[in-house]
């Protein structure tokens, strides 16, 4: 799918700039923002008061913003035409977007994809034209959650986006690729931001410290390093959850009589409590998931997939979605190598349905394992689709006269059916006789487990039966 250039000169104004009232303008107070964000209040969150105010104090997503790299390199040059961050909670989208406004010296307006309307959008879209117009002063539209604005809404944007009248910057949690509309992914550059690491989180912790102007600096804090550690780990690569369990840890626990505030571990375990888990039943967390899962049973290693298993769990999954998606697996990658894999699979389908969580586990785990640690063969997949492609690209083969049907007056007439041999009336239950009427090999006996001994048999019936068919084309 083509995208925007990065690096694309911008398009000129709108010749004709629309009179609707302009967002950041006097008359809309409740739409105003500056060029640059304004400097978060004491009273704001720490997460909020701490937002990186340059690229140098941003922290992670090296992969896009490490020296050299495409995003970086188009921030500087001041190219940044529109371009969709996605990723999880607490990453940094809102962060970028405010630095690249203050970077390119654009005036930041911001729209959300929860609260805002089409009246909203057009006001904004109509200030830009105006500004622009007037005074040359680009606008960077920064909209979060854009996936939640629907078709229509989205299609709003198209025009100005296209024209160069605004610079879009989208947010969602969710792939732009599936819940963005396909124009509007066609004129951005699409950006992924990944959880923090542990150590981002941990430099997270200590500016926060340490900083008196923004941070908690001003705070007398010891802090074990084994509690910042424990922030760092079970924060999920979220900054804000970490920062907001260090705030809370902060403000509630009692000082010493010397006034110093004591970190411990216990204090951040109560903070932070229990690790919630990163999953949304219908967004890539959902696919993500259920694809590491069935990957590492394909891979024969149990305990990553009960541990993708385990998270599937605890989010609430529903049990026949992986008892399903076992199920293919079973067919597509075990196959005849361990022909009970199936039936262990569908037994364990049938047990989720009558008892559901939380002991659909079990039946769950147990053909889990059993899938893990079989012999894997794709033979029965490989040999449908190359039958398949030939049935889609090759000339339809007549049914032998001898295998039509023959129980009807007249058929032996036709010669239908005439000639057919009953296989259970021979010796080992075979006889050799042409079934296709051409030369075809799709199935390819693998050398695992059972398939093993389905091969051995194969070469037999396979040798006999080339005595009667058709020579293959040279």
């Amino acid at each position: 799918m083509a995208q925007a250039d990065l690096f694309s000169t911008p398009p000129g104004p709108r010749t004709t700039p629309a009179p609707a009232p302009s967002a950041g303008d006097p008359a809309n107070p409740a739409l105003a923002s500056d060029a640059a964000p304004s400097h978060p209040t004491r009273s704001a969150p720490l997460a909020a008061r701490l937002r990186p105010r340059s690229l140098d104090e941003y922290v992670g997503q090296q992969h896009i913003l490490a020296p050299g790299q495409l995003l970086r390199r188009a921030i500087e040059a001041d190219r940044i035409q529109s371009v969709i961050f996605f990723g999880p909670p607490g990453t940094g989208k809102t962060s970028l977007a405010q630095i690249i406004a203050r970077h390119t010296r654009c005036r930041f307006e911001r729209l959300s994809g929860v609260e805002s309307n089409v009246a909203d959008m057009r006001r904004v879209l109509a200030s830009a034209a105006n500004r622009l117009e007037n005074t040359g002063q680009p606008t960077l539209v920064f909209i979060d959650e854009i996936h939640r604005f629907n078709k229509s809404q989205q299609d709003v944007l198209l025009p100005d986006v296209e024209a160069g009248v605004i610079r879009l910057v989208g947010a969602t949690t969710h792939n732009p690729f599936f819940f963005v509309n396909a124009p509007l992914v066609s004129r951005s550059q699409i950006f992924e931001l990944r959880p923090l690491g542990e150590a981002d989180i941990l430099a997270l912790l200590q500016r926060a410290l340490t900083d008196s102007d923004r941070g908690l600096g001003h705070l007398r804090i010891q802090a074990v390093p084994e509690a910042l550690e424990h922030l760092a780990r079970v924060s999920d690569g979220d900054g804000r959850k970490a920062l907001s369990s260090l705030e809370i840890a902060a403000l509630t626990t009692p000082p010493e009589p010397d006034g110093t505030i004591a970190l411990t571990l216990a204090v951040a375990e109560q903070c932070i409590q229990k690790k919630a888990v990163v999953y949304d039943g219908d967004g890539d967390a959902h696919y993500d998931t259920i694809s590491a899962f069935i990957k590492s049973v394909r891979g024969s290693d149990a305990d990553a997939a009960l541990y993708w298993l385990a998270k599937m769990v605890h989010a609430g999954e529903d049990p026949r979605f992986i008892t399903r998606r076992l199920m293919i697996l079973a067919a597509e990658d075990i196959g005849l190598a361990d022909p009970l894999a199936l039936v262990v699979t569908v037994a364990a389908h049938q047990a989720a349905e009558f008892v559901g969580w939380p002991e659909a586990r079990i039946p769950v785990a147990e053909a889990t394992v059993y899938l893990a640690t079989a012999h894997k063969s794709n033979s029965a997949i490989v040999a449908i689709d190359a039958a398949l492609e030939d049935v889609r690209s090759g000339r339809t083969l007549p049914v032998p006269e001898s295998l039509r049907d023959g129980h009807y007056r007249g058929a032996s007439q036709l010669g239908h059916g005439v000639g057919y041999e009953y296989a259970h009336s021979h010796p080992g239950h075979f006889v050799a006789q042409d079934y296709l009427g051409a030369h075809r090999q799709y199935y390819q006996p693998g050398e695992l487990g059972f398939e093993k001994k389905i091969r051995d048999r194969v070469e037999q019936w396979r040798a006999q039966l080339a005595t009667v068919r058709p020579s293959p084309a040279p």
